[in-house]
């Protein structure tokens, strides 16, 4: 299997990680299964111990228009998507202006923003494990039940790019920081918001090394500089801890966490009082 060294501290969005060998998927007859998928690192928090990783090769970065439908590769990045279909006049992806990643990324956690996901218009995945219809999936807010590599989405097909919309997307996103970041940190739980909970335990703009709940928007945990995944994982369970205390309730992280230690239902980013 083909590799990729890769430095995490200038790939990933948030610039916290090490160099590191990263092996490519070219076909569904390589070995896979021991193998954590990743995309573009936009969501994702590398850890010092990491598990082996795995990365779409070229060959799944494509567009295309087929049977009255939108095929797109999992490795696709979603500014090239978003470009795609304002040159078609395709409506309903104008959310991925302001939405960074890979498509199967984007799938794998149902991206959206507010109530535009990525699910919405969705038809069927290719996998490693065969095409599986939307009907068959288990999703629901930032979540998806899929256990293998997607390697393909087909969407329903409508015209009329809006930039209306765009626009929209565009004042959604004002409020976020431009300092590196791995985007929301935590998912907000039912009926609340998780800046609003992480504000309210004193944590906003709270800085422990490098690593910090952002002064502009409480949910962004950000690299001001030359923040450590340790001084990063400090503050994510600082949070959990202090929001939980106080409110009664445990914040789920949005991010990936890859890292030995903190993958699993034994994590400790996972709610103990469950258990």
């Amino acid at each position: 299997m083909k590799s990729k060294s890769i430095d995490f501290s200038s790939f990933s969005s948030i610039k916290i990680g090490e160099r590191l060998d990263v092996f490519l998927l070219e076909d569904c007859d390589q070995n896979y299964k021991d193998y954590y998928m990743i995309g573009s690192c936009n969501n994702i928090l590398m850890g010092t111990e990491p598990p082996p990783l795995l990365k779409l090769s070229k060959r799944y970065d494509y567009i295309k228009i087929e049977n009255n439908t939108l095929k797109i590769g999992a490795a696709t990045p979603s500014g090239k998507i978003a470009s795609f279909c304002k040159k078609h006049n395709i409506a309903n992806f104008e959310f991925l202006s302001h939405l960074p990643g890979t498509l199967g990324g984007l799938v794998y956690m149902n991206a959206g923003l507010k109530e535009h996901e990525i699910f919405n218009n969705l038809i069927s995945i290719k996998t490693c494990g065969g095409d599986i219809e939307k009907k068959d999936i288990d999703y629901g807010y930032r979540f998806t039940n899929i256990k293998t590599p997607i390697l393909e989405a087909i969407f329903t097909l409508k015209y009329g790019y809006s930039d209306e919309k765009l626009s929209i997307f565009k004042l959604l996103r004002q409020n976020q920081p431009s300092t590196p970041s791995a985007g929301s940190c935590f998912k907000n739980p039912k009926g609340d918001y998780a800046g609003r909970l992480i504000e309210a335990v004193g944590l906003k703009g709270y800085r422990v090394g490098g690593a910090e709940f952002s002064k502009e928007h409480a949910n962004f945990l950000v690299n001001v500089k030359n923040a450590t995944f340790d001084e990063a994982i400090y503050l994510i369970k600082e949070a959990q801890k202090r929001v939980y205390e106080k409110f009664d309730i445990w914040l789920e992280c949005e991010i990936a966490v890859l890292d030995s230690r903190y993958m699993g239902e034994a994590s400790p980013l996972f709610n103990p009082y469950k258990r």
